[in-house]
């Protein structure tokens, strides 16, 4: 009996340890195939913009359209593609103004950086590609979430080269201690979700996780496909994850900042019925960073945080009064 009850046990830890290698052998194959993949898709869609060095790496700028004003869209956080994220707005906006959207490191086309996260490295490498590509300022910051933090210390550290802000439900630094929040953070093993080949195989399996929340022809068949293949390559890599950790730190730096009294500011957020107990809501928030210049406001819209998403019409529309006054005056 003992004899029997050993051999039981014995082919019990002989299919332990082949499931084992089997997976482990499963998982390698994956990761091979993954990378593969990305090669393949790197190849088969190049970067619709340029690419410029910046600090030993390329950054990846897309242009479209002229016109009196320049504006800037700068992503929020974890938007794989920016550049494409921002499609349907951009071709309104193209329409009368010069519109630029820099995919900082970690996204998009953009290479993969070494150096931290500070909102000082991110703004400087924008402000590098700008200049390097002679885009010339002064420009309208149009930042989207967590980029109203480098918005902010953009335009109080370089006044001279902004001349009006324009957010997307934008975070400003101030909000966390408005709201009385803490600040999101990452962990760090999540950078290794795109080498690994674990965002995509979270694509295969979520795929509508990763596109814009739109109704059927607002973005194009191949804008979905290069925004699928790029979430691939990029999803949750070091820099975002970086960036994340670096949130808190990034505001501490410009909670004391804001906006100059006579710059023109134009916040977009969401119409939402949440608000605090204290009776504290998105609308209220921005109305303490609102600035005296005549034409600042707010405009709310009904809508995801990604408004541009959909609401990219009514946008553009308030964006030209909203530049026509700044020429006016």
């Amino acid at each position: 009996m003992k004899i029997i009850k050993t051999k039981k046990k014995l082919r019990f830890w002989i299919f332990i340890r082949n499931m084992l290698i089997a997976i482990v052998a499963a998982l390698v194959v994956w990761v091979i195939f993954s990378n593969i993949m990305t090669a393949y898709e790197k190849d088969k869609y190049p970067a619709i913009g340029q690419l410029i060095g910046v600090d030993e790496n390329n950054m990846h700028v897309y242009t479209k359209g002229n016109g009196d004003h320049t504006i800037v869209l700068l992503s929020g956080h974890g938007t794989a593609a920016p550049a494409l994220d921002f499609e349907p707005l951009i071709n309104e906006m193209a329409k009368d103004n010069k519109v630029v959207v820099v995919e900082p490191f970690g996204y998009g086309w953009s290479d993969i950086t070494k150096k931290e996260r500070t909102v000082e490295n991110i703004v400087e490498e924008i402000r590098t590609a700008l200049k390097k590509l002679n885009i010339e300022g002064p420009y309208i910051l149009m930042p989207h979430s967590i980029s109203g933090i480098y918005s902010m210390y953009y335009a109080n550290t370089y006044p001279e080269e902004v001349k009006a802000i324009i957010g997307i439900d934008p975070t400003l630094p101030k909000a966390l201690n408005y709201f009385g929040e803490a600040a999101p953070a990452m962990p760090q093993y999540f950078g290794f979700m795109a080498p690994t080949g674990i965002a995509r195989l979270a694509l295969y399996l979520i795929p509508d996780n990763f596109l814009p929340i739109a109704e059927e022809g607002i973005y194009t068949e191949e804008n979905l496909k290069m925004t699928k293949a790029i979430s691939a390559w990029k999803g949750n890599n070091k820099n975002v994850v970086d960036e994340a950790n670096e949130i808190n730190s990034n505001i501490n730096k410009t909670v004391d900042m804001k906006f100059s009294s006579n710059m023109p500011v134009l916040f977009f957020t969401t119409k939402e019925e949440k608000v605090t107990e204290e009776g504290k809501n998105n609308v209220t928030f921005y109305e303490t960073q609102l600035t005296n210049y005549p034409a600042s406001k707010i405009v709310t819209l009904q809508g995801h945080h990604y408004l541009h998403w959909t609401r990219y019409k009514e946008m553009s529309k308030e964006i030209n009064e909203f530049t026509e006054s700044i020429t006016i005056n």
